[in-house]
């Protein structure tokens, strides 16, 4: 197949402005491109799933089809696929469509040299909701109901073609202080919440996670929002504040709620605490896989979430093309040669975790 292919692919799937629950043209179209293939597939909703081989050893990959909302400032039209010198822009360029069009293009390709694994089966996810919509989750929904649980995973998002081993995760806690209100001129009268909230913050900043992961670092606490009182001469009798926290394996939620809760007097209610830290082995089959195709590459851990929170107990690598930091944004972009390049590496990994697998 010409090399040109992943890159027309890439471009007709940026045309689509596919937000978080508008996916169906955009999976129609998938569809219909690997029907043309002869590919083996099966839509669940505005999810796409195809495959070849049909052994035990199931290898995931997957990727997601919807994309946030346009930024102000792009420098070109964001649903366009402008090309200019090596890059395609576009929402969703890289974020994470580069991942879904050289996944795609890599099982084809292998279907095309009629490779096959041994004992095995490779699958190819494209799902909806993954940007936003928990419950709507395409991955999710399809893991529950449809998919059996594969052995190992790939999940694709913008890395930089950098193996990803370990991935923070987000607890979201709300801290409320109860006070009583009163006339700011008979203050002794009253108890100030807001000053409680301070107090809190203060023992906040004290707490120390002192167990740090490898690869992802030490677990960090932010308050992010702050929301107190009703009047300027009024004592206030409830300030609420939220807490951003990044975790690590090295933690559980339920041990950074524990600390929380012994530092300050305030009430605390867990917000979210969905999105779980989770990590692989380094010597997992699917890492070894992973490490071989890309020689002198170390592997690395990732602060952003993605949809390997519901391959939780799967050997599961993050690894796609493209920029992290440029996701969301309105300069996204991806360039032309990582993404050839993304093709050629998930072929070879795919081979290599069924070559390593043969040998256990």
């Amino acid at each position: 197949m010409s090399e040109r292919n992943v890159l027309d692919l890439l471009c007709s799937m940026i045309r689509f402005p596919s937000l978080s629950g508008e996916e169906d043209e955009i999976c129609a179209y998938m569809q219909s491109y690997v029907d043309a293939a002869g590919i083996q597939n099966r839509r669940i909703g505005n999810s796409l799933y195809f495959w070849i081989g049909s052994g035990t050893n199931k290898l995931l990959l997957a990727s997601h089809l919807d994309v946030v909302p346009p930024s102000s400032g792009h420098p070109y039209p964001p649903f366009d696929a402008a090309e200019v010198n090596g890059r395609i822009y576009g929402r969703g360029a890289s974020d994470a469509k580069a991942s879904g069009a050289a996944m795609t293009s890599a099982l084809l390709e292998l279907a095309a040299e009629n490779w096959h694994p041994e004992n095995g089966q490779v699958i190819v996810a494209l799902t909806e909701c993954e940007e936003t919509h928990y419950e709507k989750n395409g991955l999710r929904r399809l893991l529950k109901d449809h998919l059996p649980r594969p052995q190992a995973a790939l999940v694709g998002e913008p890395t930089s073609l950098i193996p990803t081993i370990a991935q923070k995760g987000l607890l979201v806690l709300r801290l409320d202080a109860k006070g009583k209100s009163a006339h700011a001129a008979r203050h002794a009268l009253g108890e100030n919440a807001i000053l409680q909230t301070v107090r809190d913050i203060q023992q906040l900043s004290a707490i120390t996670f002192d167990r740090v992961h490898p690869v992802l670092g030490p677990t960090s606490l932010n308050v992010t929002t702050i929301q107190g009182g009703t009047a300027r001469n009024v004592i206030p009798d409830q300030c609420t504040i939220y807490l951003d926290i990044r975790s690590t394996p090295s933690y559980t939620h339920e041990e950074i709620v524990a600390k929380v809760r012994e530092a300050v007097s305030s009430e605390v209610t867990v917000h979210s605490d969905r999105i779980v830290p989770v990590s692989t082995k380094t010597d997992e089959n699917i890492v070894d896989a992973c490490l071989e195709a890309l020689p002198g590459t170390e592997p690395a851990g990732s602060p952003t979430a993605s949809d390997w929170v519901f391959l939780k107990d799967v050997p599961t690598v993050k690894i796609g093309p493209g920029h992290s930091e440029l996701s969301h944004t309105a300069e996204e972009c991806v360039d032309t040669s990582e993404v050839m390049r993304a093709v050629d590496f998930y072929k070879s990994a795919v081979k290599g975790y069924f070559e390593h697998s043969r040998k256990v």
